[in-house]
């Protein structure tokens, strides 16, 4: 069994180093092991991981590895004596080298891609499955590789065959490790066999579905800190472990282990348990993968998590808002800003951002998410980034927020009577109520919606930041004139290929009107919703 891989070493992470930097004449390495990822963080501009589930995976290890390195893992003296901690951290411009280093050396059995020997334990993965699943039934390279096709499924990103797959380099295969760990599917698995009963069905992992939302600096360093939240005064270090720092592999038959701090909550909420098999003839690369349950009872709720835009459904049940690729950034800037934003969901904002300004009022903020149901359904990757906009955070300039919330509505506004007005056009045009009109909406969602992203942005830059002008400096009619123009005109393109006919003509000049929001003059009878 091959021992060579170890991730603190191998350079299996991809990131964008800052120009000038001093690591390395040409910019750096395309790629650094985990060690170098926290000692040079101050010197890398962020990670260049392409694929989003695999980047927000990332992000939450490195928190949890960051908050052990400077104790910013306990608050014993609450989150004022936390923050002032973090200050000093800030102050240094690098994580601690000395116990970044001992920390490593402590763990460092751990931290190897293939069980070194026997009774060795992989990083984040479960020696067991040799011999608890069905070595002629394993997943797959393909399997573990989200962005392949598997079994009988269509090509993404590339063509594969599971007749004939191509290895994957331990790269590609330690990001898919944890893409699987927190966006891993429902329903069958490998069959795993446990104290001599047989299961083959998991849990989803726990982002699956889900955006996560981050602070993100000029640099990994500041990135990191952001990234961090005080823990209550109760947490114990000691006691609240990642699965690296377990003594023993928890039983597959009891409940998974109590999540009781952000190191846990970061790194062990996965209800997927995995198993590398290496390359026999190329020994840093992955040539299969045993993928089944980690544990058959499952957890009760979804884990709660710092980095995700709580909502309340019709039912009254709490669930972190989905990942949607159709759906732009700044329309969720308002409930990422505010304590209390707007909405009959209740959004709840993501909780790093009560704590990250106080980092730097300059941060950024990044969406990453995987748009899945809760089976095996996976569509699309969501990757978005703000420019500079956590010093606009309610705790901060309280004047501002109305202003942001507002010029948000007003886009979303617009956006909502095109697509009334497109509906009632197109139903009259073809004279049937109930058509869903989908061709014109997705025509006129794809005029609108980026023309009014760079609306947004433009009127945002206008903001006051100081945080004295009235009303946050916006200019409310004048924005509001803007959304409208492009829906009118959004609206005249879509139309237009009917509008030359006498019976198009009517049904255009008819509809116009939801555009400006009168709906007294809507004919009887016409859904127009």
């Amino acid at each position: 069994m091959p021992a060579s891989v170890n991730i603190l070493d191998e350079p299996l992470f991809p990131v964008r180093w800052l120009p000038g930097t001093d690591y390395h004449p040409a910019g750096g390495p395309a790629r650094v092991g985990l060690l170098d990822l926290l000692l040079h963080s101050h010197e890398i501009e962020g990670l260049a991981v392409a694929d989003a589930p695999a980047h927000a995976a990332l992000l939450r290890v490195l928190y949890a590895l960051t908050a052990r390195v400077t104790g910013l893992d306990e608050a014993k003296e609450g989150p004022d004596d936390w923050l002032l901690m973090r200050e000093e951290v800030l102050a240094e411009e690098r994580l601690p080298q000395k116990a970044i280093e001992s920390y490593f050396a402590r763990y460092r059995e751990r931290f190897f891609l293939f069980a070194p020997e026997p009774g060795g334990r992989p990083w984040m993965q479960d020696p067991r499955l040799r011999d608890q699943c069905d070595a002629a039934s394993t997943a797959g390279v393909n399997k573990l590789v989200v962005t392949r096709p598997a079994g009988n499924n269509h090509s993404w990103f590339r063509h594969a065959s599971d007749a004939r797959p191509d290895s994957a380099t331990a790269s590609e295969a330690v990001l898919n490790l944890l893409t699987w760990h927190y966006y891993g599917p429902s329903g069958r698995c490998s069959a795993r066999e446990v104290n001599g009963a047989t299961s083959a069905s998991a849990k989803a992992g726990p982002l699956r579905t889900s955006l996560s939302y981050h602070p993100e600096g000029d640099t990994l360093f500041e990135t990191l800190l952001a990234g961090l939240v005080p823990p209550a005064r109760e947490v114990d270090a000691e006691r609240d472990l990642c699965p690296w720092e377990w003594e023993e592999l928890p039983d597959p038959d009891g409940p998974p282990p109590a999540v009781v701090g952000p190191c846990s909550r970061l790194t062990a909420g996965s209800m997927h348990a995995l198993l590398l098999v290496p390359d026999p003839d190329e020994g840093d690369r992955v040539r299969d993968a045993f993928i089944t349950w980690a544990y058959r009872s499952g957890r009760g709720t979804r884990p709660d998590d710092d980095y995700l835009i709580w909502q309340v459904s019709k039912q009254s049940n709490t669930y972190p808002r989905p990942a949607d690729f159709r759906r732009a950034l700044w329309r969720d800037l308002d409930a990422l800003l505010l304590i209390d934003p707007p909405g009959v969901a209740q959004p709840r904002r993501p909780t790093v951002f009560e704590w990250a300004v106080e980092v730097s009022p300059n941060l950024r903020v990044r969406a990453l998410g995987f748009e899945q149901d809760g089976q095996a359904k996976d569509t699309q990757f969501v990757d978005a980034v703000t420019p500079p906009v956590l010093g606009f955070v309610e705790r901060r300039s309280a004047r501002t927020q109305p202003a942001v919330g507002r010029l948000r509505a007003l886009g979303e506004r617009f956006g909502g009577r095109l697509d009334r007005a497109l509906r009632r056009a197109w139903r009259a045009y073809v004279d049937d109520p109930k058509d869903a009109a989908q061709a014109w909406i997705e025509e006129g969602a794809a005029r609108y919606w980026p023309a009014a992203e760079r609306v947004f942005w433009d009127r945002f830059a206008l903001l006051d930041r100081t945080g004295t002008a009235l009303d946050g400096g916006l200019d409310t009619a004048a924005a509001r004139a803007s959304f409208l123009q492009l829906a009118i005109r959004s609206f005249d393109d879509v139309t237009a290929s009917v509008a030359g006919t006498q019976r198009g003509a009517k049904a255009v000049e008819e509809a116009r009107i939801e555009l400006f929001g009168d709906r007294r003059s809507k004919p009887a009878g016409r859904d127009a919703a």
